[in-house]
C-alpha cells in the first residue's frame, strides 16, 4: 500500500509540476531556499524578500539541502513528500495493531488514513516541509504508548523543526498526555519543548530573520495588529471570537474534516483531540478561507489526532460501518467525492495550448542569471541567486536588474494579467539592453545583450 501510495503521489505531484500548474507560492520559495543552502549562499528568497528561516523557522530545510549537493532538483521535494505522506500508514498500521484491533482492522485503518482526501491534496499544492511531520506524529504516539522517552523527543525535536506553528500543536500534546493518557513524564516533555520553541521561534528566529512578526499574524487583524495583543483580545474580547466561530463556513469546514472518518468517531473517545485544538481553533477563527478546507497543508496537524480517536474507538468494538469493507467503500466515496483527481483532466489543462512554446523558450533562459517571470513558471527557474515575479504590484519594478524576461500573455499565472503582461513588455520594448530572443503563442522571452554582442 505504501509504495503503490508512493508511486500515485509522486507521479501526480511531477505531472502537475510538468503542466505548469505548480507555482511560486509556495514550491518555489522552499525550492530557491534550499538551492541556495546547497551553494553555500544566504537563502535569501527575492520574490519572497525574506531569509528563508524567516518565513517558518524551518530548520528541517538544511538537511534536505543535503540532497541538493547531490544533484540539485525539485524532484527531491516531491519525492520526499510523496514518501512522508504515504509512510505515514506504517505508524498508523503499528499504532492499530498496538491497540490490539484485528490484522483486517488494522490495514483497514491504514488504508483509510491513505484515502483521507487530504493526503492527496496536501500533495498536489506544490511542497511544504511540515508534510514531513505526518509519520513523525504517528510514532511520537506510538513511543509515548512504549514510554520510550528518547526517541519519543526525537520525534518531536523533528516535528518541530518542520515549522514554527506547530509548536502549538506539541504544546497541546502535553496537555493531553497528562490529561488524557496520565503519562506525566511524556506530557511535561512535550509541553515544555513546545512551549519553549514557541517562544524561540516568534521572538527571536523569524523576527531575526525576516524583521517582521510571524506573517500569520495578519490574518487575526480583526484582534490586534501584534501576537501579544492577539492574545490578549481572545480573552478581553470574547463577542468577537465568538462571531467569528459560529459561521457557516466553519460548519461545512468541520463536516469536510469528519466525513471521511465519520464511521470511527465517537465524542466518548475524543480526548485526543485536545492536541488538535490550537490549529483547529485557529483555522476556525480566520476568515481565511484556506485554512478552511481539504486542499491546504493547514489542517495537516489535526489528522494524525482524529485517527487516534477513531482506532481508540476501535480497540473497544465501536464503530458505525461494521464490516470493513464498507468502511473502505465508504473511505473511497469521500476520496473521489473531496479529492481533487479530476483537476488532472480540468483546471491543470487550462493553459496546455502553451505548454510546448513555454517549455522552449525555458530552454533558452540562461542557468545562473536573474529572472522575472509569472508565479507558475517560477518554479522552474528557482535555482539561481535572483527570482521575481510578474504579478500585481510589479508594474513598475526595475527590469535592468533582470539578465531573462520570460511571461506568458495568454496565460498569465497567479495573481496576474494579460493586461500586465502588456504594461512589462511595452516598457522592455522601451529598453535597448533588452532582445526578444522568442515568441511564440503569446509567450515571450526577452534576453539582455551583453555589451560585446551589442557591439558586435
Amino acid at each position: 500500500m505504501i509504495i503503490v501510495s508512493t508511486v500515485i503521489l509522486l507521479t501526480c505531484s511531477s505531472l502537475r509540476h510538468i503542466l505548469f500548474q505548480s507555482t511560486a507560492y509556495d514550491l518555489a520559495i522552499f525550492d530557491n531556499g534550499i538551492y541556495l543552502i546547497s551553494q553555500g549562499k544566504t537563502p535569501f528568497v527575492s520574490f519572497r524578500g525574506i531569509h528563508i528561516l524567516g518565513d517558518h523557522a524551518a530548520f528541517i530545510l538544511y538537511a534536505i539541502a543535503g540532497l541538493y549537493k547531490i544533484y540539485p532538483s525539485v524532484y527531491w521535494l516531491f519525492g520526499l513528500q510523496a514518501i512522508a505522506l504515504s509512510l505515514g500508514a506504517l505508524p498508523v498500521w503499528q499504532l492499530a495493531k498496538y491497540a490490539n484491533l484485528t490484522p483486517n482492522l488494522a490495514i483497514v485503518v491504514a488504508a483509510s488514513y491513505l484515502l483521507y482526501p487530504l493526503i492527496f491534496n496536501l500533495n498536489l499544492f506544490d511542497f511544504h516541509p511540515e508534510v514531513l511531520t505526518l509519520p513523525a506524529f504517528f510514532w511520537a504516539f506510538l513511543f509515548a504508548k512504549k514510554n520510550n522517552f528518547f526517541a519519543f523527543s526525537l520525534a518531536l525535536i523533528f516535528i518541530l523543526s518542520c515549522r514554527d506553528a506547530l509548536s502549538l500543536t506539541i504544546t497541546a500534546m502535553g496537555v493531553w498526555l497528562i490529561l488524557g493518557e496520565r503519562k506525566i513524564k511524556l506530557g511535561v516533555i512535550s509541553l515544555g519543548i513546545g512551549i519553549i520553541w514557541f517562544v524561540l521561534a516568534t521572538k527571536v528566529i523569524i523576527p531575526r530573520f525576516s524583521g517582521e512578526q510571524v506573517a500569520a499574524v495578519a490574518r487575526y487583524n480583526f484582534l490586534g495588529v501584534s501576537l501579544q495583543e492577539i492574545i490578549l483580545n481572545l480573552f478581553l474580547k470574547p463577542q468577537i471570537v465568538l462571531s467569528h466561530l459560529f459561521t457557516l463556513n466553519n460548519l461545512e469546514y468541520l463536516l469536510l474534516l469528519l466525513c471521511p472518518l465519520i464511521w470511527g468517531l465517537f465524542p466518548k473517545y475524543f480526548s485526543p483531540l485536545i492536541g488538535a485544538l490550537p490549529i483547529l481553533f485557529l483555522n476556525l477563527l480566520t476568515e481565511n478561507k484556506e485554512q478552511k478546507d481539504l486542499l491546504h497543508q493547514y489542517s495537516l496537524p489535526i489528522l494524525p489526532f482524529l485517527i487516534l480517536v477513531v482506532i481508540a474507538a476501535l480497540s473497544v468494538g465501536q464503530r458505525w460501518l461494521q464490516r470493513p469493507k464498507y468502511i473502505i467503500l465508504w473511505s473511497l466515496v469521500t476520496f473521489f467525492a473531496l479529492a481533487k483527481v479530476g483537476y488532472f483532466s480540468s483546471r491543470y489543462l487550462e493553459s496546455i495550448d502553451t505548454w510546448s512554446a513555454t517549455r522552449e523558450a525555458l530552454n533558452q533562459v540562461t542557468k545562473e542569471g536573474n529572472v522575472l517571470t509569472s508565479a507558475n513558471i517560477a518554479p522552474h527557474v528557482a535555482h539561481r541567486t535572483k527570482v521575481e515575479l510578474a504579478i500585481e504590484g510589479s508594474q513598475g519594478i526595475n527590469l535592468q536588474q533582470f539578465d531573462d524576461i520570460l511571461l506568458n500573455k495568454r496565460h498569465p499565472g497567479w495573481n496576474s494579467s494579460p493586461e500586465l503582461v502588456n504594461t512589462l513588455i511595452g516598457r522592455i520594448e522601451q529598453i535597448p539592453e533588452f532582445k526578444l530572443a522568442y515568441k511564440k503563442n503569446q509567450v515571450y522571452l526577452f534576453e539582455r545583450i551583453s555589451p560585446q554582442s551589442n557591439l558586435l
